[in-house]
């Protein structure tokens, strides 16, 4: 007992200098009421935003609201747009737009019917139908990067919007003829159309040979076909409809350049050079439509062979 107060009494005078054995060690860590060492206080940690004391507050369960369904307006359907483009010839639907706005057409009209004739499809025609109409000379410009293939696409397509207009004026020469015949005189017709400008034509196709141009001229080239035979009667349904307006157009291109060097009187020449031209296309066309009949005759047949001799076809 004496050695245990003693050791005890070093403990507490000491306690760095105590070396005791295992026993006492665990004696001395008997719990003893000692004062707990004074901890160290740190300021409050303060927020970035607000420069003031970081409070954590309780959190409150979330309640679900009952959200009260919204009312939509009602919604009207959207107007159904005007169909403006058709993909065929019918009388029940309006015709395509024009690709030209009101004051090109102003511009390009005063153009054609002023100046063309006498300096051709050029820029300075243009310019002088802007003065005509007390527009600057720079007003051409809006045509688009090249004005001069405007103009020429605006005479290519009044001809061919007009050519209805000028079929009924012939409708008394119409009456009495064959479709073949018909599309001949409507052709005809409107390769006339190209008289009073004839002599600067040549330059026009040139412009229209350029890559740039190529489709608007093709586009205006079939549908020109199309137009002649649709007002020529034509009712074929197969596929005889693409290689019938197929064949024209090339008909019409070449005879359109032809006409360019035709020095006849009333272009005489380029009449009968057109008259050739359908009639080798008809004959063309009776004899691939004959060799079709043959070769479809000769195939039924053939099928029909195998089949009796036993052959599943």
């Amino acid at each position: 007992m004496y050695v245990v107060g003693n050791i005890l009494h070093q403990t507490m005078a000491y306690p760095a200098a105590v070396n005791c054995s295992g026993a006492a060690r665990r004696i001395l860590l008997l719990p003893t009421t000692t004062t707990r060492p004074a901890t160290r206080s740190f300021p409050r940690r303060l927020s970035a935003v607000t420069s003031r004391p970081i409070t954590t507050l309780p959190s409150t369960p979330r309640t679900k609201s009952k959200s009260t369904p919204k009312t939509q307006p009602p919604t009207t359907p959207p107007p159904q747009p005007l169909q403006t483009r058709r993909t065929y010839h019918s009388t029940t639907h309006p015709p395509p737009p024009s690709p030209f706005t009101q004051a090109e057409t102003t511009l390009l009209t005063t153009a054609l019917t002023s100046h063309i004739h006498t300096h051709g499809f050029t820029l300075p025609s243009l310019t002088l139908a802007a003065r005509d109409l007390s527009l600057l000379d720079i007003s051409p410009s809006f045509l688009g990067p090249s004005p001069v293939a405007r103009l020429i696409h605006f005479h290519l397509y009044t001809t061919r919007t007009t050519l209805p207009s000028l079929a009924s004026q012939h409708s008394d020469l119409l009456s009495g003829l064959s479709v073949s015949e018909k599309f001949e005189l409507l052709t005809w017709l409107r390769l006339k159309q190209n008289e009073p400008i004839i002599q600067h034509w040549q330059q026009a196709l040139a412009v229209m040979a350029q890559p740039s141009q190529v489709p608007v001229a093709v586009r205006e080239l079939a549908m020109l076909a199309d137009e002649i035979y649709y007002l020529a009667g034509d009712k074929s349904v197969d596929p005889s409809w693409y290689t019938k307006r197929a064949a024209l157009s090339g008909i019409y291109a070449a005879a359109e350049l032809f006409m360019t060097t035709d020095k006849s009187e009333g272009f005489q020449e380029t009449r009968r050079f057109l008259r050739r031209r359908l009639q080798e296309a008809e004959e063309l066309g009776g004899a691939v439509r004959s060799v079709g009949e043959w070769v479809g005759f000769t195939a039924s047949a053939g099928v029909n062979l195998l089949r009796s001799k036993g052959v599943r076809i």
